[in-house]
């Protein structure tokens, strides 16, 4: 890190954020570090985003160099990662493994067998060094060899020990994120302090200052959705066509897939904007890494793409850019049971459940063309992790192009002075909904029906206001696994229905959810709330 940081590396100290900037990730939280990646093996994706956006969106000159342990090269997202770097040819990018042989809690396989690192890295097409990790000229030397190297990541395998220099400490176990105690740590202090050779004081290189100027906040939409009342179309082609739109709207909107573009209608961006699509493969981890990367520092308004329940792989991924406040969309299709004929393991039965529980994200759940164009384009401006569900089987637009869309504002899409119930749906369920209502009407039964839009944030007035109004009875219809989702976990909306109507009848535990589930047709849980 010496070398890296005071020899190698090309940044205004006083300005880490500066887009000219090298960067450098690592497992820590500081300020000069991009992405700090929480538990291990998140680190190389996102430097792999920095990467491309670096080489193929800013065309910039800076570098990006990432460190990681010997421990973390066992999760597969780093070899993801590898082959990733490999097939884009990111030669701006250097990745250092400290092979010191120990990991969290004792030796690891491989421990100091520094060749096997080495033909893996190798294998994956890195250009790679071996190095002693100590040794200052000889990773001065292989930092600048990085450099002449062309079409191709470097790897540098540095042999290390853990601890070194420290008496009873160095290439020892059990020492792995204890603290030394204090008497032993003065000492050791002045034990290092004695080895310093030169009081020369040490300043980074600046940086080649070749980074365009961008502006990610210009992404209004240019014109009203181009559907009528009554078109039929899935929201996952419809989610297809808003990302190609909105790819005119900024030329910073960069659209990332994982092999499931034919699918989730990701096609059609590439279609027209192919030098911003990014192919990621059947690795949604590192997709989803790299997303963090790409959306760094503001460079792009990054959208990820994949099945709704192949999303769930990555939650580690989703919660780590959640804690670091990172701005990406993730486009989750072929949600819920209504994917029928594709079968159970395609199904995301989950994902609401998954997405509700990360910190300060935004769920889109549209329910026809309309709302879908108008949640990509809010999740392109909305702060923190969007996530957008989109379904796959047709349905019907029932909104005209000239409604307007808020975050967090529920529709109610049809009301009586009547209703006996208020029915609140979203996405597929909403058409049920519907259709429920007008069958429902035939024997003099009205029903409210309220479409979400948001499930995160949740329109807590608009639901209260219309559940008083139909003397607190509510339907929840939710294409989802009944045991993660329930309205009436909302505390709000439970004391307040208990203040308007305590005579009505509690089904079920609000906490536990037990005994709520009914079912409608064969396919949409409903919850009584």
């Amino acid at each position: 890190m010496s070398v890296l940081f005071f020899h190698v590396m090309k940044y205004k100290q006083g300005d880490p954020e500066n887009p000219n900037n090298d960067r450098f990730i690592l497992s820590k939280r500081l300020s000069f570090i991009d992405v700090a990646t929480g538990w291990f093996g998140q680190g190389l994706g996102a430097a792999c985003g920095m990467a491309y956006t670096g080489k193929y969106f800013d065309k910039a000159s800076y570098r990006v160099f990432c460190l990681m342990g010997d421990g973390e090269s066992s999760e597969g997202a780093v070899w993801e990662a590898l082959a990733f770097a490999s097939h884009y040819s990111l030669d701006n990018l250097v990745a250092i493994f400290d092979v010191n042989r120990l990991g969290h809690s004792g030796a690891l396989p491989l421990e100091n067998c520094i060749e096997v690192y080495q033909k893996r890295c190798e294998a994956f097409g890195w250009n790679t060094y071996v190095v002693d990790g100590r040794d200052v000229e000889a990773l001065c030397q292989v930092f600048w060899q990085a450099t002449q190297v062309k079409n191709k990541p470097t790897a540098v395998v540095a042999k290390t020990f853990k601890g070194r220099g420290i008496p009873s400490v160095e290439d020892a176990e059990n020492w792995h994120g204890k603290p030394m105690p204090k008497e032993r740590a003065d000492a050791i202090i002045k034990l290092i302090e004695s080895q310093i050779q030169t009081n020369k004081s040490l300043e980074p290189k600046s940086p080649i200052e070749d980074s365009p100027q961008v502006n990610i906040a210009d992404t209004e939409m240019l014109s009203p959705p181009a559907y009528e009342i009554g078109d039929k179309i899935a929201t996952r082609k419809a989610c297809g066509l808003a990302l190609a739109k909105l790819g005119h709207a900024n030329d910073r909107v960069t659209v990332l897939d994982g092999d499931t573009k034919n699918s989730t209608f990701s096609e059609l961006f590439k279609k027209e904007h192919p030098e911003r699509f990014i192919e990621c493969f059947v690795a949604e981890q590192n997709m989803v890494n790299v997303a963090l990367g790409c959306a760094a520092r503001d460079r792009t308004v990054a959208f990820a793409c994949s099945f709704a329940a192949f999303l769930t792989r990555a939650f580690d991924q989703i919660q780590t850019g959640a804690i670091l406040g990172s701005n990406i969309n993730l486009v989750g299709s072929h949600c819920g049971a209504s994917l029928g004929e594709d079968g159970p393991s395609q199904m995301a039965l989950e994902d609401l459940a998954m997405f509700r529980a990360v910190p300060n994200c935004t769920i889109f759940y549209p329910s026809d063309a309309v709302s879908t164009e108008h949640a990509v384009f809010l999740a392109a401006k909305t702060k923190g992790i969007c996530f957008i569900r989109t379904s796959r089987p047709e349905t019907e637009v029932i909104y005209a192009p000239q409604e307007s869309f808020q975050v967090g504002k529920a529709k109610v899409v049809r009301h009586s002075v009547d209703d006996k119930i208020t029915v609140i749906a979203a996405g597929v369920t909403l058409h049920e909904a519907l259709a429920a209502a007008d069958e429902l009407a035939k024997q003099g039964i009205s029903l409210r029906i309220i479409d979400l839009f948001t499930v995160k944030p949740l329109d807590v007035a608009t639901i209260v206001s219309n559940a008083k109004a139909t003397g607190g009875r509510v339907i929840t219809v939710e294409d989802h696994s009944p045991e993660a989702l329930r309205m009436s976990t909302d505390p709000h909306i439970h004391e307040a229905l208990a203040e308007k109507a305590p005579e009505v009848e509690q089904f079920g535990d609000p906490v536990s959810n037990e005994n709520t589930s009914g079912h409608l047709g064969s396919e949409f849980t409903s919850g009584n709330g």
